[in-house]
This record gives structure tokens, sequence and C-alpha cells, in this order.
């Protein structure tokens, strides 16, 4: 027997909403338990196979566009992004134990926010006060992180960088960006990854130049982001150049000697992917 057209549905009671989200949170955890028993065969696989930090940028970096690009509703998008961070760097602790070393000269707050977002409370967290206190302390590693600020050129901390041995830079926090991120410092992700786990998008260098004065420095701002250090041993400057995609290291020298520079070596120290913005909407 059909209902009459002017009776009114019912109305879910609060009892059931709960009931929902019951069924939900059980269902999320069962979830969760499940991909770990997926690491759990996952990590004898990555034993044989790989070397160096668990962290795999190239693929966080994409998983965290996908979850951008899927995401909506009422959830914003500040908590469904740190939920993953906490999830993908748990699950990452576990396959290979690492801790983050982090340069806190630029703002222990800030530093702390950026870290603790993207890599959760359970990974160790140790402070430094200098960035080469972290590069130390990420060489000296197997597979630990090194976070230093993208704004951080008193010292040509990179120089370290430049040797076939040597970490490099592998990620550019935070991966996605936006306004008002409760984690918006720029930093930089020193590491040791495989090869095929790195961002290749984005180079970063290190090039040391003779002549840099305001007017160099205004040539280079206009093709790329950089930082630079005084550099006595070619009467100076030391610079770490990211190379947007796009773009090539000879355009960056060409704009350099075209202002009146001369560059005298260049090392390729890291690479990242392209950074990825999102408006407010989101």
């Amino acid at each position: 027997m059909s209902k009459p057209a002017d009776q009114p549905s019912r109305q879910p009671s609060l009892a059931d909403l709960r009931k929902d989200i019951d069924r939900i949170d059980e269902g999320m955890h069962k979830l969760l338990m499940e991909r770990g028993e997926i690491v759990g065969r996952l990590i004898a696989v990555k034993r044989s196979q790989e070397t160096g930090s668990a962290f795999r940028p190239a693929r966080e970096a994409d998983m965290m566009r996908r979850l951008v690009e899927r995401h909506k509703g009422v959830l914003p998008l500040d908590t469904v992004e740190s939920i993953w961070r906490v999830i993908i760097s748990t699950f990452t602790y576990v396959q290979s134990n690492f801790s983050v070393h982090a340069d806190l000269s630029a703002g222990d707050a800030s530093m702390r926010d950026s870290a603790r977002f993207h890599f959760g409370f359970t990974v160790p967290f140790i402070p430094h006060m200098g960035p080469s206190g972290v590069v130390t302390a990420v060489s000296e590693s197997k597979g630990d992180l090194g976070l230093v600020p993208a704004t951080a050129g008193t010292t040509a901390w990179w120089s370290a960088l430049e040797f076939d041995a040597a970490p490099k830079i592998i990620a550019r926090l935070p991966f996605v960006e936006r306004a008002d991120h409760p984690a918006a410092m720029p930093v930089f992700v020193i590491s040791r990854v495989a090869a095929d786990a790195m961002a290749t998008e984005t180079g970063v260098w290190s090039i040391r130049v003779a002549g840099w004065n305001a007017r160099t420095a205004q040539a280079l701002s206009a093709v790329a982001e950089f930082l630079a250090a005084p550099d006595r041993a070619f009467d100076g400057a030391a610079l770490l150049v990211t190379v947007p995609h796009g773009h090539s290291l000879e355009g960056i020298t060409d704009a350099l000697v075209k202002a009146g520079a001369t560059v005298r070596s260049t090392a390729l120290v890291g690479s990242h992917a392209t950074r990825y913005t999102v408006g407010a909407e989101k």
C-alpha cells in the first residue's frame, strides 16, 4: 500500500544519527587496521628492494593533491589534511623508524607546528638551533628527515649537500599551500631517498657567483626563488636557487651573467614537487 502523498517522511532521530556515526567510526577503524596489515606485508618487500628514508616525497605530494581535488563538504580542509598526514607519517614510521631533526632558528613555534602537522606525534622530534646541525644529523643517520626553513639563508648550509654521498632536499612543505594554513612556514625536507621516489618537477641548485650585488639579485628574483649567503672564497655569494618547472639552469645562469655576475660553480642539491596552491573556497 502506497503512503499518502501528504504524509510527511520520518526525520531521523538523534539516536539514529549517532548510530550512523558510530558505524562509520567503526568502519574507519577497521580500514586503518586493514591498511596496517597491508603495510606489514609491504615492509618485507621494501626491506629487500629499497634503501634510504621510507619517506616517499613524490608519492606523498601526489596523494595530498588528490585529497584536495576530491574533498568537499563541511569538514575543513585543514582537518582532513592533518588527519591524512598523521596516517601517512605514522605508517611510514612503522615501516622504518626515523626521527625528524628541525632547525628552530627561524621560530620555535612555527617549526614545531610544521613538524607536528606533517609528521604527527609518533615520530620523534629532535630540535637544533641552526641548519648545519640538522644537515649533520641527517648525514649521519640511515633515514632521518631534516627540516630547514626555506628562508634560512644566513649561512650557506646547502653547500654540504653538493657531494654525491650527501643527503638532498627532497620536498618542500606544506604540500598543499593556501591562505591561513595552520603550518604555513615554507620548509625544505632533507634526507636520502631512492632515486625513483624523488619528486623531480622542481630542481634546487647550489650556485656560487662573484659580482653579487643589488642588480644581480634583482635579475635573479625575476626568474627564480633563491636564498643568498656570503661566499668569501669567491668574493661574492653562495646561492640556493629553486629552478621552477618549465625553466632551466641555463636560463638562470644566463640571467645572472647578463646582470654582471660571474658563475663560478653549480651543483644540484635536490628537487621537489611543483608548489601546489588552492584557493580560499577549499
